[in-house]
């Protein structure tokens, strides 16, 4: 199992790595989209917060 984990994690990797590679345009696009998701969600739970002591 432990094997079929790492060799699953090098899959990726190299996909990681083929995609940056070979357009690094829409790679930056799809990192801009992530960065902005988890600002959404960190913008959306500290509202959340805020409210839960008001």
């Amino acid at each position: 199992m432990v094997q079929a984990k790492k060799i699953a994690l090098y899959l990726i990797v190299v996909f990681v790595l083929y995609t940056i590679i070979n357009s690094p345009d829409r790679a930056a696009d799809l990192v801009q989209v992530g960065f902005e998701g988890v600002a959404s969600a960190a913008q959306g739970v500290g509202d959340f917060m805020s409210e839960l002591v008001k």
